[in-house]
């Protein structure tokens, strides 16, 4: 596991996403932080995030900074990653991508939400991307963070329906994979080269997953 005391930068930038993202978690599991949709995630998220920076400096030469959609190319197309944490000492550099998906049982509009199958095939599509971050040299390193309040999507009684192509519940596992079942209509054609193994936490009435594809 990467340390937050590591004398290699670019594992104390790991090390900080991680635990930025279990502070984040437990605050809002508590009701410290309200999250009503996926632009308050980012942005709460990287304000945990970016109090971390002082405390894994070590030295006079490093520099960090967090950028929020930021504007990218990748496999030809306009992109928007939700996060980019860079990290450079010296002539050395080091970026790792974060992609989120917030799903919430009742909008922030009040309404009660549906599609929960497009949520999921969203999760799925987050991983395909940040894969391409890496492959095209955009980042170093991509995770994808999730939260959700629907527990039947972590701990599902079935699963029966189609949608569960894309698997998200705890202790799925799954890659290289190559995903075509059309959800909401329309074709999907979703290339996973890495191996993932899903591990849901659980603070208050929310479900947290952090998810990292691993070279197979």
């Amino acid at each position: 596991m990467p340390s937050i005391e590591a004398e290699n930068f670019s594992e104390r930038m790991r090390a900080a996403v991680s635990l930025s993202w279990v502070m984040f978690s437990r605050k809002v599991g508590n009701g410290l932080i309200p999250i009503n949709k996926e632009a308050s995630m980012q942005l709460q998220y990287a304000y945990v995030l970016q109090q971390l920076i002082p405390l894994i400096t070590f030295h006079d030469d490093e520099k960090f900074e967090i950028e929020l959609e930021s504007g990218v190319r990748a496999n030809g197309r306009s992109r928007e990653i939700d996060l980019l944490f860079r990290g450079q000492i010296g002539n050395q550099n080091h970026v790792i991508a974060v992609e989120m998906k917030c799903y919430r049982t009742f909008a922030a509009s009040g309404g009660k939400r549906g599609a929960t199958d497009i949520f999921m095939k969203g999760v799925y599509e987050d991983l395909h991307l940040l894969e391409q971050y890496i492959s095209e040299g955009v980042a170093q390193e991509g995770v994808a963070l999730v939260m959700s309040d629907m527990e039947r999507l972590v701990q599902p009684s079935s699963k029966d329906s189609k949608c569960w192509d894309y698997d998200i519940s705890h202790g799925a596992s799954f890659g290289p994979i190559q995903l075509t079942t059309p959800i909401g209509g329309r074709e999907v054609n979703i290339n996973l080269s890495r191996k993932y193994s899903l591990d849901w936490i659980n603070y208050g009435s929310f479900w947290f997953l952090e998810a990292q594809g691993e070279n197979v």
